[in-house]
């Protein structure tokens, strides 16, 4: 069903945008870095709630994703209109209740999740909260209309639009914080812009007459049950399993706070320099949910499980590339954000270890985008959640409580999460297509 030609060209725009958001990310925190490491812990924390919220709306993108890839695959471009009206309503009434939830709550959400920091941290944190809050119904509009673009095999677009996006997003953050000395606020002023500004965009874009998906009238943003069930099928599972896996990653990032503002920032650093490693099997998972959608659609269940083998290989051959330029470089990369020499030498360590575990990451994190995209959204579900509690958060406590690791021990046990996963999906996806479920 799709050539070569055809992967390359829905594949390569998934990986320019995963690396235009990771170099963005990293620039964030390299321009207030310069403001101090109370800033960039402030910043850290609030990201950690930020990915949260964010990952609860790409799950429910996804699934109206795949639902709509799905209704191509079978010929059914009404259907996927319609479904596509249902995403941006759903993903629009979550953001703004989520959104209310942060603004009124902001410093004691921030201090029941991660205790008592620093009080120019929290300060810091605060600050950042409020403003990232304001942005979230934007990025849901976005990440739903880029998701339905996806499903068309379209990726061309969302890469354009991510591209003007993170383009404000840097131009605003050098003139705040370099031009006029702003503090993290001068981070946050440009996020929201520049999500805002993206939104707009892509809603106007979606309209498009020539878009086999698209939103025609106002009539399909009325609320329709059917639809949204199909969506939430793998919605809120992909949605319980990304919230879960957060909310994991906060209690992590606790244990963090607790050893200290060294540990917290070499955390911050070396959890972004990694998203670079995660970037080529994002964009790659992104993709598969076209691909496989459609393939499932039409019935080709055979050929939805050869194209994600293809894939997961060629996420193995850009990770021998990167992760191989990390290790070598990895001092380098962590002299960029200027931190105290105590915070450099740990967070090379932690890229060092995580470049090397790496070697699983695909068999966890690649393959059960393929489950999804064939309506199995429950299993990596269960697997997913199990995993985080039972595997990474107990043995990172037991890492750094027992046996002073430090901050590299929740490293370690995330590399653990890692390992089980892996089994689980691999040996799942052996009798892929034995359960056939279609819309």
């Amino acid at each position: 069903m799709f050539t070569r030609k055809d992967l390359v060209k829905l594949l390569l725009p998934l990986i320019v945008e995963q690396l235009l958001a990771v170099l963005v990310g990293m620039a964030d925190v390299v321009m207030v870095a310069a403001v101090g490491e109370t800033a960039v812990s402030g910043v850290s924390l609030v990201d950690s709630i930020s990915i949260l919220i964010i990952q609860m709306l790409a799950a429910l993108a996804t699934g109206g994703s795949v639902v709509c890839a799905q209704y191509i695959g079978k010929k059914q471009p009404e259907n996927a209109c319609e479904a596509a009206g249902q995403l941006i309503l759903i993903t629009t009434m979550v953001s703004a209740v989520i959104a209310v939830v942060a603004l009124l709550g902001n410093r004691h959400l921030l201090s029941m999740i991660f205790g008592k920091v620093e009080d120019s941290v929290m300060e810091n944190a605060q600050i950042y909260f409020w403003l990232s809050a304001l942005s979230y119904p934007f990025l849901a509009v976005y990440n739903s209309c880029a998701a339905l673009y996806r499903a068309m095999g379209n990726s061309k677009v969302s890469m354009y639009a991510s591209l003007v996006m993170n383009a404000i997003n840097i131009a605003g953050n050098a003139i705040c914080v370099f031009g006029l000395h702003m503090g993290v606020e001068g981070v946050g002023i440009p996020t929201l812009i520049s999500r805002a500004f993206a939104a707009i965009l892509m809603l106007f874009l979606i309209q498009r007459p020539q878009n086999v998906i698209r939103i025609r009238n106002l009539q399909e943003l009325r609320f329709n049950g059917r639809m949204i069930e199909d969506i939430l099928k793998v919605g809120v599972p992909n949605g319980m399993e990304n919230t879960m896996f957060q909310f994991g990653k906060l209690f992590l990032q606790s244990l963090v706070s607790s050893l200290g503002t060294v540990a917290i920032a070499s955390y911050a650093v070396a959890s972004n320099l990694v998203t670079f490693e995660y970037l080529v099997g994002n964009a790659i998972g992104l993709g598969i949910i076209t691909i496989v959608g459609q393939c499932v659609g039409a019935g080709e269940w055979e050929q939805a499980k050869q194209y994600t083998k293809k894939l997961v290989l060629v996420n193995y051959a850009a990770l021998v590339v990167i992760c191989s330029l990390m290790i070598l470089f990895r001092n380098q990369v962590v002299g960029i954000y200027n931190l105290s020499p105590e915070a450099t030498r740990t967070s090379a360590e932690m890229l060092f270890a995580h470049s090397l575990a790496m070697v699983v990451w695909p068999l966890a994190f690649t393959i059960p985008y393929s489950l999804r995209a064939s309506f199995d959204a429950p299993f990596t579900m269960y697997v997913s959640v199990a995993s985080m509690w039972i595997f990474r958060i107990a043995s990172a406590y037991f890492f750094v409580k027992v046996l002073n690791l430090g901050v590299m021990g929740v490293w370690y046990g995330m590399y653990i999460d890692w390992v089980f996963r892996g089994l689980l999906f691999v040996k799942r996806f052996h009798h892929f297509g034995q359960k056939r479920k279609n819309l």
